[in-house]
């Protein structure tokens, strides 16, 4: 299902004396099962652009195109639910979502909402917290009694459990250590390609944007200022930098090895394996 935004922007307050413009005049097509990083420094829109993704905001002037349906400026919508479950959200610290007594009616309680028999609801959680790497034991406990990384993984089943065809996630790896977000990222990475999951990442990380998406957007100022894939914009360090963002660790350490050795690589490295392998092809050997 592709996610279309047409000339989109949107206005807080708008009509009062508190109006402020949060996005304008954003266009760009997210298509059906590709991995795309919507980036940018704090401020420059990104939330705001993300509830539009599913139509919890609806745009001020423009239209966002969600499958076969479009959410328009002006014109009163009816029914968005389908549009909801097709385009789950994981926000941010989504473990302070939690309310149910147990991980199985919590799991349970989106595909209900959206008319699954409990029957079904109950059979997709023993599914999805086994997909998220947890046992299924856990589903009569409370999710209070879990810690903090067991109780994102239930978060994240319980949208998951919702079977959408796009999954937005919101900073999905903020507050964990090193190891946590790698596993989280590549957990969501790998649903991506089983399922041919269109995987939506909002992001700071600047290497979670390099290692898994296909296309960057990125924002600055509410305003789409570059649209590509993330060997073109990383390779540019000084135009990321007008914008308030850097560059992933391992190109920093690429551009510091090449001014070290006075070699320069013929293009910008992504990952540590792409960086050696592109190191000892040039050179015979391993860099020192």
């Amino acid at each position: 299902m592709d996610i279309s935004l047409q000339k989109v922007e949107y206005r807080y307050a708008a009509g009062s004396p508190f109006e402020k413009k949060a996005i304008e005049d954003i266009s760009f097509t997210i298509p059906s099962g590709q991995c795309v990083a919507i980036i940018g420094h704090t401020g420059s829109g990104k939330s705001t652009l993300l509830l539009h993704l599913n139509a919890l905001l609806k745009p001020t002037s423009g239209s966002v195109v969600i499958g076969d349906r479009t959410v328009k400026a002006g014109r009163k919508e009816k029914d968005l639910k389908p549009i909801r479950q097709k385009v789950g959200i994981v926000f941010q610290f989504p473990e302070q979502q939690l309310f149910e007594e147990n991980v199985m009616k919590d799991i349970c309680y989106g595909p209900m909402n959206f008319g699954v028999s409990e029957e079904e609801a109950k059979k997709r959680a023993r599914y999805w917290i086994e997909q998220v790497g947890l046992s299924q034991e856990i589903l009569e406990d409370s999710p209070f009694d879990l810690s903090g990384g067991q109780m994102r993984r239930v978060a994240i089943a319980g949208v998951l459990a919702m079977e959408p065809e796009v999954l937005v996630l919101d900073e999905p790896t903020a507050g964990l250590d090193p190891r946590g977000r790698k596993e989280i990222m590549d957990m969501f990475y790998q649903l991506h390609k089983k399922r041919n999951l269109t995987l939506i990442l909002v992001t700071h990380s600047m290497e979670d944007a390099a290692e898994y998406a296909d296309q960057v957007v990125v924002l600055n100022k509410g305003r789409k200022v570059h649209e590509g894939t993330p060997r073109d914009l990383f390779a540019d360090a000084e135009r990321l930098a007008e914008w308030g963002l850097g560059v992933p660790e391992v190109v920093r350490f690429q551009r510091l090895l090449e001014e070290k050795t006075g070699r320069s690589l013929p293009g910008v490295c992504l990952s540590i394996d792409e960086l050696a392998a592109a190191w000892n092809e040039q050179s015979g050997g391993p860099a020192v």
